[in-house]
């Protein structure tokens, strides 16, 4: 994976091949920022990064000056290796090993971005938990966004809160607003 723009532009980084991982892929993700970066001023960010996982969106949006980007995957391996990658980085990234769901029902912390990026097989009724629960628990600030990401096979277009999606190749980015 490579970090596309900031402070560690064009920086490699290679995530242990054992961790269950499935990286957003370099044209998304470059795609996925240049639309938050015409809505967003990176450095006033306060960024939830859900299904981490190898933390190749926090450590974008740290790189691009976010200052408060909180990582959650229920995977230690996966824990660790953000952890691990933020101290040699030194990116303001903190990590809490937790499951989403379960992390969500009980925060009470507010954020500008929400970003989840969970298995693309994962249930529909997963999938709608996700926006449920961010809404129900009022997690976003004052126009904040929720962005899940899931595969082109998959509609949560008729999810409450949705507003649209983005699709680059199998990838779609849905996202949903208060």
């Amino acid at each position: 994976m490579r970090i596309i723009s900031g402070k560690h532009k064009g920086r490699h980084l290679m995530a242990p091949k054992k961790l269950p991982v499935r990286p957003t892929k370099d044209m998304a993700k470059e795609s996925l920022f240049n639309i938050l970066n015409n809505s967003y001023y990176f450095p006033d960010l306060k960024v939830l990064d859900l299904f981490a996982g190898t933390g190749n969106i926090s450590y974008e949006f740290s790189s691009r000056g976010v200052d408060d980007v909180l990582a959650i995957d229920a995977h230690s391996g996966c824990i660790e290796f953000i952890d691990k990658t933020v101290e040699m980085l030194d990116m303001n990234v903190r990590t809490l090993k937790s499951d989403v769901f379960s992390f969500l029902q009980r925060n009470t912390e507010k954020f500008d971005i929400i970003f989840a990026d969970p298995f693309y097989d994962m249930e529909l009724t997963d999938f709608e938990k996700l926006p449920e629960l961010v809404f129900e628990n009022d997690l976003l600030l004052e126009d904040g966004v929720l962005i899940i990401e899931h595969s082109n096979r998959t509609s949560l277009a008729e999810f409450p809160h949705y507003k649209n999606s983005r699709k680059y190749g199998g990838s779609v980015f849905s996202f949903f607003e208060k």
